[in-house]
């Protein structure tokens, strides 16, 4: 496997579907802005995405992949058989949740939405929405399913295109928006569970060539399916301990009018850059390095842990420094529009600087705990992310009073900062993981063209300043071109500094 090959494929379909859901949220942004409807929508949308994210975003990956490898070093037909059985397990009890929430549907929405109680009306849509969007939880959970067999063989393109679907179907509704008017949020609603349908068949497809899977009502509940659960809800937790930081921030901010909306909207920006810097790199290494750990061949885990390290800081910093420099003129170009006013584009903005703070937090996350999960271990990132979790709640609980809903990105950063340094000591003293000798110039050296390329890019910001106002009708395309060429200016600067080494693209990991 080619480390920077296969992230690349990821990251382009994963960047597809970014910018397609982008386009999707401008529209929303459009006809829904940051009102109390959107509030209710973004609730009943934020918990089958939130699903989304933590099953497919390499979360399932972690339980699944290392197992299924495992059996398939032994046959074939093992490695089937194991997977069907957790086939039919997940389907039967998804189904039994799904339609347990969908009877106690208002209590559970009164919990993840206390804010809500307040405004009956309000309270009454989240319900009715979130009742209709809920079943998309049975159908991505099980794409995540096939997704990790497709990861498993080393083939990512299906499995990261699989969200644009959801994307295309959600904007050909909006396109309605127009004539829909205050149906649209229930148009919205449906068309997501339909997605989720589409996106099921859609990886079916694909992965038939390695396993088609047979409903069954007796399955085998042997040693190595009560070890795959046994990880998987540690795995869930550990690994999307940033989505569940998020979704921690959006119950409590529910008791701020538009809150919820706000943090969304930031939550999608910084969110592009994290599926290429954290998601891509650790869904990408981690069958390799389930691999190179069962043959224990320590010479490729250092190489390939030590380089996947560097890609991520190579792709996270400078797009924080990025968010940080021009929180609010890339919010402005991206959401700025229709119903979504100067006040709202200067309150996302707010929160995406806080979340910047953390963005290479939260993709060093997604790397050092794969570097635990190849080695079968989910227990050690999930009591790392209890903690973590516990310290969101606290800080974004005491202050919230005193300074309202910015608390919460402000939150989430430092406790992901706070698991990631957990994470990189638990490693070291385990010898799981050790610096290669040259990682202090190597980073030194990502480290300062990233400042330079900073720079430059804040100076582009000042100089067409006028071309960025919330009033300016050239505002996205100047934005593009600005990010477009600082990004060129970085590639140049570490090319030349050695930053990045062009032949580590043609390495075999």
């Amino acid at each position: 496997m080619n480390l920077i090959k296969s992230t690349g494929t990821f990251s382009f379909f994963t960047l597809i579907s970014r910018l397609t859901g982008y386009l999707r949220d401008i529209l929303i942004a459009i006809f829904l802005g940051a009102g109390p409807i959107a509030d209710a929508f973004f609730v009943a949308f934020r918990l089958p995405n939130t699903f989304r994210r933590l099953f497919s975003e390499g979360t399932f990956n972690a339980a699944f992949v290392p197992s299924y490898s495992s059996e398939l070093n032994k046959s074939k037909k093992s490695a089937k058989l194991f997977a069907n059985n957790i086939f039919n397990i997940l389907f039967l009890s998804l189904l039994a949740i799904v339609f347990i929430i969908e009877i106690f549907m208002p209590l559970f929405v009164a919990l993840i939405a206390p804010g809500f109680t307040e405004d009956s009306e309000k309270l009454e849509i989240a319900i009715n929405l979130t009742r209709i969007t809920f079943p998309f939880l049975l159908f991505v959970s099980l794409s995540s399913f096939f997704s990790a067999i497709l990861n498993s063989h080393n083939k990512f393109a299906a499995a990261s295109a699989t969200p644009i679907v959801l994307n295309i179907i959600l904007i050909l509704v909006l396109l309605f928006g127009k004539y829909l008017s205050d149906q649209l949020v229930y148009y919205l609603s449906y068309a997501v569970t339909f997605a989720g349908l589409v996106q099921l068949i859609f990886l079916i497809f694909f992965v038939k060539k390695y396993f088609i899977p047979k409903i069954s009502f007796k399955f085998k509940n042997n040693k190595n399916i009560k070890l795959f659960f046994k990880k998987l809800f540690p795995s869930i937790f550990s690994s999307g301990v940033t989505q569940i930081n998020i979704l921690v921030g959006t119950i409590i901010a529910s008791f701020q009018a538009n809150a919820v909306s706000y943090l969304y909207y930031a939550d999608r920006i910084y969110q592009i850059n994290l599926a290429i810097a954290g998601i891509a790199i650790g869904t990408v290494l981690l069958p390799s390095l389930s691999k190179y750990i069962n043959s224990k061949n320590n010479t490729k885990i250092d190489f390939i842990q030590n380089k996947s390290l560097e890609l991520s800081l190579f792709l996270s910093l400078p797009a924080a420094a990025a968010l940080l420099i021009a929180s609010e003129e890339i919010t402005s170009a991206l959401f700025g529009y229709g119903s979504f006013n100067i006040n709202s584009v200067n309150n996302s903005a707010h929160a995406l600087f806080y979340f910047a703070l953390g963005l290479p937090a939260f993709a060093l996350i997604k790397v050092f705990s794969s570097f635990l999960f190849a080695r079968h271990n989910t227990k050690t990132p999930f009591h790392f992310s209890i903690l973590s979790v516990l310290l969101n709640i606290f800080i974004s609980i005491y202050f919230f009073n005193k300074i309202g809903f910015i608390i919460i990105p402000i939150a989430t950063s430092i406790s992901s900062w706070f698991n990631t340094f957990l994470l990189l000591f638990y490693l070291l003293s385990k010898k799981y993981f050790s610096f290669y000798k040259n990682f202090p110039i190597k980073f030194l050296n990502i480290l300062l063209v990233s400042s330079f390329s900073s720079f430059i890019f804040y100076q582009l910001i000042q100089y067409f300043n006028e071309y960025l106002t919330y009033e300016s009708d050239y505002k996205l395309l100047t934005i593009v071109l600005l990010v477009i060429i600082t990004f060129l200016i970085y590639i140049i600067s570490s090319i030349f500094t050695k930053a990045f080494k062009i032949s580590d693209i043609k390495l075999k990991y």
